[in-house]
Protein backbone atom coordinates (compact mmCIF):
# COMPACT_ATOMS: atom_id res chain seq x y z
CA UNK A 1 0.00 0.00 0.00
CA UNK A 2 2.92 2.43 0.86
CA UNK A 3 4.52 1.42 -2.72
CA UNK A 4 1.23 2.37 -4.45
CA UNK A 5 1.25 5.68 -2.65
CA UNK A 6 5.18 5.97 -3.42
CA UNK A 7 3.82 5.80 -6.99
CA UNK A 8 1.46 7.85 -7.03
CA UNK A 9 2.87 10.55 -5.52
CA UNK A 10 6.00 10.00 -7.77
CA UNK A 11 3.58 10.22 -10.61
CA UNK A 12 1.92 13.34 -9.58
CA UNK A 13 4.91 14.79 -8.99
CA UNK A 14 6.24 14.23 -12.60
CA UNK A 15 2.49 15.24 -14.21
CA UNK A 16 3.19 18.54 -11.90
CA UNK A 17 6.73 19.01 -13.02
CA UNK A 18 5.79 18.72 -16.66
CA UNK A 19 2.53 20.92 -16.21
CA UNK A 20 4.31 23.45 -15.05
CA UNK A 21 7.49 23.32 -17.43
CA UNK A 22 4.88 23.19 -20.41
CA UNK A 23 3.35 26.50 -18.90
CA UNK A 24 6.72 28.22 -17.93
CA UNK A 25 7.46 27.17 -22.06
CA UNK A 26 3.72 28.25 -22.97
CA UNK A 27 3.91 31.69 -20.83
CA UNK A 28 7.20 32.68 -22.02
CA UNK A 29 7.12 31.61 -25.54
CA UNK A 30 7.33 34.00 -28.57
CA UNK A 31 3.52 33.27 -29.99
CA UNK A 32 3.50 32.68 -34.04
CA UNK A 33 1.03 35.61 -34.23
CA UNK A 34 -0.10 37.11 -37.44
CA UNK A 35 -1.12 40.90 -38.14
CA UNK A 36 -5.04 40.89 -37.50
CA UNK A 37 -6.93 42.37 -35.73
CA UNK A 38 -8.87 40.78 -32.16
CA UNK A 39 -11.79 42.16 -31.34
CA UNK A 40 -12.81 41.71 -27.77
CA UNK A 41 -16.65 42.49 -27.51
CA UNK A 42 -17.90 44.10 -24.04
CA UNK A 43 -18.56 41.17 -21.78
CA UNK A 44 -16.36 38.36 -22.81
CA UNK A 45 -14.47 36.28 -20.87
CA UNK A 46 -11.09 35.33 -20.75
CA UNK A 47 -11.45 31.10 -21.60
CA UNK A 48 -13.72 32.64 -24.68
CA UNK A 49 -11.16 34.88 -25.61
CA UNK A 50 -8.19 32.07 -24.71
CA UNK A 51 -10.18 29.69 -26.89
CA UNK A 52 -10.78 32.63 -30.12
CA UNK A 53 -7.25 32.91 -30.43
CA UNK A 54 -6.41 29.30 -30.04
CA UNK A 55 -8.98 28.68 -32.76
CA UNK A 56 -7.11 31.37 -34.96
CA UNK A 57 -3.97 29.40 -34.34
CA UNK A 58 -2.34 32.14 -32.14
CA UNK A 59 -2.06 30.31 -28.82
CA UNK A 60 -1.14 26.61 -28.58
CA UNK A 61 -3.27 25.78 -26.96
CA UNK A 62 -6.84 27.25 -25.14
CA UNK A 63 -6.22 27.08 -21.36
CA UNK A 64 -2.61 27.68 -20.53
CA UNK A 65 -3.48 31.96 -21.01
CA UNK A 66 -6.57 31.66 -18.52
CA UNK A 67 -4.14 29.22 -15.98
CA UNK A 68 -2.06 32.78 -16.79
CA UNK A 69 -4.65 35.57 -15.86
CA UNK A 70 -6.07 33.36 -13.13
CA UNK A 71 -2.61 33.00 -11.41
CA UNK A 72 -2.34 37.05 -11.78
CA UNK A 73 -5.14 38.08 -10.53
CA UNK A 74 -6.24 39.21 -13.95
CA UNK A 75 -9.00 36.91 -14.94
CA UNK A 76 -12.00 39.22 -14.61
CA UNK A 77 -9.72 42.19 -16.10
CA UNK A 78 -9.56 41.70 -19.91
CA UNK A 79 -10.68 44.94 -21.65
CA UNK A 80 -12.82 45.32 -24.84
CA UNK A 81 -11.45 46.74 -27.80
CA UNK A 82 -9.93 46.08 -31.14
CA UNK A 83 -5.93 44.36 -30.78
CA UNK A 84 -2.97 43.91 -32.51
CA UNK A 85 -0.31 41.94 -31.24
CA UNK A 86 3.50 42.38 -32.35
CA UNK A 87 5.16 39.30 -33.76
CA UNK A 88 6.97 37.09 -31.07
CA UNK A 89 4.57 38.41 -28.30
CA UNK A 90 4.65 36.26 -25.18
CA UNK A 91 1.30 35.33 -23.44
CA UNK A 92 2.56 37.34 -20.56
CA UNK A 93 2.97 39.96 -22.63
CA UNK A 94 -0.09 39.62 -24.14
CA UNK A 95 -2.12 39.14 -20.99
CA UNK A 96 -0.63 42.80 -20.12
CA UNK A 97 -1.91 44.45 -23.47
CA UNK A 98 -5.69 42.70 -23.15
CA UNK A 99 -6.04 43.96 -18.89
CA UNK A 100 -4.51 47.27 -19.73
CA UNK A 101 -6.72 48.05 -22.89
CA UNK A 102 -3.70 48.96 -25.20
CA UNK A 103 -6.08 48.93 -28.03
CA UNK A 104 -5.53 49.48 -31.62
CA UNK A 105 -5.39 53.47 -32.37
CA UNK A 106 -6.24 55.38 -35.83
CA UNK A 107 -4.42 57.75 -36.98
CA UNK A 108 -6.42 60.78 -38.25
CA UNK A 109 -4.76 63.49 -40.38
CA UNK A 110 -6.77 67.14 -39.68
CA UNK A 111 -4.48 69.70 -41.87
CA UNK A 112 -3.69 73.12 -41.51
CA UNK A 113 -5.33 75.27 -43.67
CA UNK A 114 -8.07 72.99 -43.79
CA UNK A 115 -11.82 74.84 -43.63
CA UNK A 116 -13.97 73.17 -41.18
CA UNK A 117 -16.12 71.69 -44.26
CA UNK A 118 -12.76 69.93 -45.11
CA UNK A 119 -12.32 68.74 -41.40
CA UNK A 120 -15.86 67.17 -41.48
CA UNK A 121 -14.93 65.24 -44.58
CA UNK A 122 -11.98 63.57 -43.43
CA UNK A 123 -14.05 63.10 -40.01
CA UNK A 124 -16.78 61.40 -41.81
CA UNK A 125 -14.51 59.28 -44.47
CA UNK A 126 -12.42 58.14 -41.11
CA UNK A 127 -12.57 54.02 -40.44
CA UNK A 128 -14.03 52.86 -37.71
CA UNK A 129 -15.60 56.36 -36.27
CA UNK A 130 -19.39 56.73 -35.56
CA UNK A 131 -20.95 58.83 -37.13
CA UNK A 132 -23.56 61.15 -35.12
CA UNK A 133 -23.14 64.57 -36.83
CA UNK A 134 -24.37 63.72 -40.25
CA UNK A 135 -26.88 66.32 -42.04
CA UNK A 136 -26.37 68.26 -39.16
CA UNK A 137 -25.55 72.02 -40.02
CA UNK A 138 -22.78 74.09 -38.69
CA UNK A 139 -24.88 76.01 -36.54
CA UNK A 140 -26.17 72.42 -35.04
CA UNK A 141 -22.84 70.83 -34.63
CA UNK A 142 -21.68 74.04 -32.19
CA UNK A 143 -24.60 73.35 -30.84
CA UNK A 144 -23.61 70.15 -29.61
CA UNK A 145 -20.25 71.22 -28.54
CA UNK A 146 -22.20 73.93 -26.15
CA UNK A 147 -20.49 76.59 -28.21
CA UNK A 148 -23.71 77.66 -30.30
CA UNK A 149 -22.35 81.49 -29.71
CA UNK A 150 -19.44 80.50 -32.19
CA UNK A 151 -18.69 80.32 -35.39
CA UNK A 152 -16.73 77.26 -36.24
CA UNK A 153 -14.56 78.06 -39.07
CA UNK A 154 -10.79 78.32 -37.18
CA UNK A 155 -12.08 77.04 -33.85
CA UNK A 156 -10.52 73.42 -34.57
CA UNK A 157 -6.69 72.78 -33.80
CA UNK A 158 -4.86 70.87 -37.03
CA UNK A 159 -3.19 67.74 -36.13
CA UNK A 160 -2.78 64.13 -36.45
CA UNK A 161 -5.32 62.43 -33.85
CA UNK A 162 -5.22 58.46 -32.84
CA UNK A 163 -8.66 57.26 -31.80
CA UNK A 164 -10.11 53.84 -30.73
CA UNK A 165 -12.86 52.05 -32.88
CA UNK A 166 -16.09 53.59 -31.93
CA UNK A 167 -15.19 57.22 -30.86
CA UNK A 168 -17.85 59.51 -32.55
CA UNK A 169 -17.03 62.23 -34.80
CA UNK A 170 -18.61 64.34 -32.12
CA UNK A 171 -15.45 63.31 -29.64
CA UNK A 172 -12.89 63.80 -31.97
CA UNK A 173 -14.24 67.76 -32.59
CA UNK A 174 -14.22 67.92 -28.71
CA UNK A 175 -10.55 67.13 -28.65
CA UNK A 176 -9.82 69.46 -31.62
CA UNK A 177 -11.79 72.15 -30.02
CA UNK A 178 -10.45 71.95 -26.69
CA UNK A 179 -6.57 72.28 -28.53
CA UNK A 180 -7.12 75.08 -29.94
CA UNK A 181 -8.95 76.76 -27.25
CA UNK A 182 -6.22 76.33 -25.39
CA UNK A 183 -2.97 76.64 -28.13
CA UNK A 184 -5.15 80.29 -28.53
CA UNK A 185 -5.31 81.03 -24.62
CA UNK A 186 -1.85 80.37 -24.34
CA UNK A 187 -0.46 81.94 -27.64
CA UNK A 188 -2.13 85.15 -26.05
CA UNK A 189 -0.82 85.40 -23.01
CA UNK A 190 2.47 84.89 -24.45
CA UNK A 191 2.01 87.95 -27.22
CA UNK A 192 4.15 91.09 -27.73
CA UNK A 193 3.10 94.23 -26.75
CA UNK A 194 1.81 96.71 -28.90
CA UNK A 195 -0.23 94.76 -31.45
CA UNK A 196 -2.92 96.06 -33.20
CA UNK A 197 -5.49 93.13 -32.02
CA UNK A 198 -7.96 93.61 -29.69
CA UNK A 199 -8.44 90.36 -28.50
CA UNK A 200 -7.49 86.46 -28.63
CA UNK A 201 -10.15 85.41 -31.72
CA UNK A 202 -9.20 88.59 -33.67
CA UNK A 203 -5.48 86.82 -33.43
CA UNK A 204 -6.76 83.39 -34.64
CA UNK A 205 -8.46 85.19 -37.91
CA UNK A 206 -5.44 87.01 -38.38
CA UNK A 207 -3.56 83.58 -37.99
CA UNK A 208 -5.91 81.78 -40.55
CA UNK A 209 -4.80 84.13 -43.36
CA UNK A 210 -1.50 83.63 -42.61
CA UNK A 211 -1.55 79.81 -42.77
CA UNK A 212 -3.50 80.27 -45.91
CA UNK A 213 -0.75 82.91 -47.56
CA UNK A 214 2.40 80.56 -47.41
CA UNK A 215 3.49 76.77 -46.70
CA UNK A 216 6.48 77.83 -45.50
CA UNK A 217 7.23 78.22 -41.57
CA UNK A 218 10.03 80.56 -42.01
CA UNK A 219 7.83 83.03 -44.10
CA UNK A 220 5.39 83.27 -41.70
CA UNK A 221 6.63 85.59 -39.38
CA UNK A 222 7.34 88.13 -42.05
CA UNK A 223 3.45 87.66 -43.88
CA UNK A 224 2.58 88.24 -40.22
CA UNK A 225 4.64 91.30 -39.69
CA UNK A 226 3.72 93.03 -43.18
CA UNK A 227 -0.26 92.64 -42.17
CA UNK A 228 0.34 93.57 -38.78
CA UNK A 229 2.46 97.00 -40.34
CA UNK A 230 -1.34 97.33 -42.45
CA UNK A 231 -3.62 97.04 -39.81
CA UNK A 232 -0.91 99.69 -37.67
CA UNK A 233 -1.61 102.22 -40.75
CA UNK A 234 -4.73 101.50 -41.41
CA UNK A 235 -4.44 99.91 -45.15
CA UNK A 236 -6.54 97.05 -46.21
CA UNK A 237 -4.99 93.74 -46.26
CA UNK A 238 -5.49 92.54 -49.73
CA UNK A 239 -5.32 88.84 -49.24
CA UNK A 240 -6.05 86.97 -51.80
CA UNK A 241 -7.24 83.86 -49.55
CA UNK A 242 -10.05 86.17 -47.93
CA UNK A 243 -11.75 86.19 -51.16
CA UNK A 244 -11.21 82.92 -52.30
CA UNK A 245 -12.99 81.95 -48.99
CA UNK A 246 -15.95 84.37 -49.30
CA UNK A 247 -16.49 83.50 -53.06
CA UNK A 248 -17.10 79.54 -51.67
CA UNK A 249 -18.12 76.89 -54.16
CA UNK A 250 -18.13 79.60 -56.77
CA UNK A 251 -14.98 80.05 -57.00
CA UNK A 252 -13.60 77.90 -59.72
CA UNK A 253 -9.83 78.33 -59.24
CA UNK A 254 -9.08 81.25 -60.75
CA UNK A 255 -8.91 84.38 -58.92
CA UNK A 256 -9.83 87.18 -61.53
CA UNK A 257 -9.31 90.85 -61.78
CA UNK A 258 -13.21 91.36 -60.70
CA UNK A 259 -13.27 89.10 -57.77
CA UNK A 260 -10.69 91.12 -56.21
CA UNK A 261 -12.92 93.77 -56.98
CA UNK A 262 -16.45 92.71 -56.12
CA UNK A 263 -17.43 93.50 -52.34
CA UNK A 264 -18.15 90.98 -49.96
CA UNK A 265 -17.63 90.65 -46.01
CA UNK A 266 -14.60 88.76 -46.75
CA UNK A 267 -12.90 90.78 -49.19
CA UNK A 268 -10.01 92.67 -47.64
CA UNK A 269 -9.71 94.22 -51.04
CA UNK A 270 -12.82 96.17 -50.73
CA UNK A 271 -13.38 96.52 -46.56
CA UNK A 272 -10.75 97.26 -44.01
CA UNK A 273 -9.32 95.51 -41.29
CA UNK A 274 -10.16 91.65 -40.76
CA UNK A 275 -12.57 89.38 -41.98
CA UNK A 276 -15.58 88.78 -39.68
CA UNK A 277 -14.35 85.21 -39.55
CA UNK A 278 -11.12 82.99 -39.68
CA UNK A 279 -11.02 81.15 -43.26
CA UNK A 280 -8.97 78.28 -42.33
CA UNK A 281 -7.92 76.10 -39.78
CA UNK A 282 -4.49 77.65 -38.50
CA UNK A 283 -1.89 75.72 -37.01
CA UNK A 284 0.74 76.77 -34.26
CA UNK A 285 3.37 78.20 -36.19
CA UNK A 286 0.92 80.65 -37.71
CA UNK A 287 -0.39 81.30 -34.34
CA UNK A 288 2.64 82.07 -33.01
CA UNK A 289 3.80 84.16 -35.67
CA UNK A 290 0.96 86.75 -35.81
CA UNK A 291 1.46 86.91 -32.24
CA UNK A 292 4.89 87.03 -32.14
CA UNK A 293 5.85 89.15 -35.81
CA UNK A 294 9.33 89.69 -37.13
CA UNK A 295 10.39 92.94 -37.08
CA UNK A 296 9.82 94.38 -40.35
CA UNK A 297 8.87 97.70 -42.57
CA UNK A 298 7.72 95.67 -45.43
CA UNK A 299 3.81 96.51 -46.25
CA UNK A 300 3.59 94.27 -49.52
CA UNK A 301 4.74 90.58 -50.50
CA UNK A 302 4.84 88.45 -53.66
CA UNK A 303 4.91 85.01 -54.65
CA UNK A 304 8.06 84.43 -56.58
CA UNK A 305 6.22 80.80 -57.81
CA UNK A 306 8.97 78.67 -56.05
CA UNK A 307 6.88 78.99 -52.63
CA UNK A 308 8.58 81.94 -51.19
CA UNK A 309 7.85 85.46 -51.56
CA UNK A 310 9.21 88.73 -52.37
CA UNK A 311 8.67 91.56 -49.44
CA UNK A 312 8.59 95.23 -50.40
CA UNK A 313 8.43 98.46 -48.14
CA UNK A 314 6.66 100.89 -51.21
CA UNK A 315 4.01 100.00 -53.77
CA UNK A 316 6.66 101.04 -56.34
CA UNK A 317 8.85 98.31 -54.90
CA UNK A 318 6.04 95.82 -54.84
CA UNK A 319 5.25 96.74 -58.53
CA UNK A 320 7.88 96.15 -59.70
CA UNK A 321 8.54 92.91 -58.21
CA UNK A 322 5.19 91.52 -59.55
CA UNK A 323 6.06 92.70 -63.05
CA UNK A 324 9.36 90.34 -62.60
CA UNK A 325 7.89 87.47 -60.69
CA UNK A 326 4.36 87.55 -61.98
CA UNK A 327 4.39 89.13 -65.32
CA UNK A 328 7.55 87.78 -66.25
CA UNK A 329 8.95 91.17 -66.96
CA UNK A 330 6.37 92.61 -69.30
CA UNK A 331 5.11 95.89 -68.18
CA UNK A 332 1.70 96.00 -68.14
CA UNK A 333 -1.62 97.60 -66.10
CA UNK A 334 -2.35 94.89 -63.32
CA UNK A 335 -4.47 95.39 -59.76
CA UNK A 336 -1.13 96.35 -57.80
CA UNK A 337 -1.58 99.54 -59.55
CA UNK A 338 -5.40 99.95 -59.27
CA UNK A 339 -5.99 98.48 -55.73
CA UNK A 340 -3.30 98.55 -53.27
CA UNK A 341 -2.98 101.26 -51.04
Amino acid sequence: MIRLDRTAVIAGVVVAVGVGSYLAWAWNHPLSINDDVYVVDPGTSMRAFARKLHSANALPDGYSLVLLAYVTGHARNLKAGEYRFKQGISQRELLQQVVTGRVVEYPLALIEGWTFDQFLQAINSAPKVRQTLNGLSHEQIMERLSRPDLHPEGQFYPDTYYYVAGTTDLQLLQRAFARMQTRVQNEWSARSSDLPLKNSYEALILASIVEKETGRASERPLIAGVFINRLRRGMRLQSDPTVIYGMGQSFDGNLRRRDLLRDSPYSTYTRGGLPPTPIAMPGGDALHAVLHPAPTKALYFVSKNDGSHEFSETLREHNEAVIKYQLRGKKRKFSSYRVAN
